[in-house]
């Protein structure tokens, strides 16, 4: 899993989310076209700019959601808690049920790696 894509700034009324990725999401990211890659990049831009209004939360989980752009999805995980954005996967209209599944099945696993980060980050 790789560190933040965009360097985190205090602003005057708020702190910025830190964006981290996943080894899964780099490898999808890699594989998209040059347009693709600039659209994820706009989206991950208004994910640290407005959050809570950026994608469709996911079964029933506010902090579990997807963002549509173009035939493909963008899955990523909100810890309000630590103002981190853990971005998951890519998928395709085909693979989103599954995915979605095995995201809610490792949801620990995500948990413990961000608070690892936050942890190490702290020190």
């Amino acid at each position: 899993m790789s560190k933040d894509l965009y360097n985190s700034k205090e602003n005057k009324n708020r702190m910025e989310y830190t964006i981290y990725t996943t080894e899964e999401f780099d490898k999808e990211f890699n594989k998209l076209d040059k347009s693709e890659q600039t659209r994820v990049n706009k989206i991950l831009k208004q994910l640290k700019e407005k959050v809570g209004n950026v994608g469709k939360p996911l079964s029933g989980l506010s902090f579990f959601r997807e963002k549509k752009f173009g035939n493909k999805r963008l899955y990523f995980l909100i810890y309000e808690n630590f103002l981190v954005i853990l971005v998951i996967s890519i998928s395709d209209k085909k693979a989103q049920q599954a995915t979605i599944n095995r995201i809610l099945l490792d949801i620990k696993e995500y948990q413990q790696y961000i608070l690892e980060i936050v942890k190490k980050s702290k020190n």
